[in-house]
């Protein structure tokens, strides 16, 4: 897995998380949607759970 990365200004990246794929597997995606390839996944059952937001 390559470990290359762009750094960004502060304030210039626009970032969300979802929950995709199918119901049998589905994956946590985290996107950086102002600029392109900038994604990483994990499936949801090996995702972190952030105790404040629950």
């Amino acid at each position: 897995m390559p470990q290359e990365h762009t750094p960004v200004a502060d304030g210039d990246a626009e970032v969300m998380a979802s929950i995709d794929g199918p119901a049998s597997s589905p994956s946590y995606i985290i996107a950086d949607i102002s600029c392109d390839d900038a994604w990483v996944s994990v499936q949801a059952t090996d995702a972190p759970v952030l105790a404040e937001w629950c």
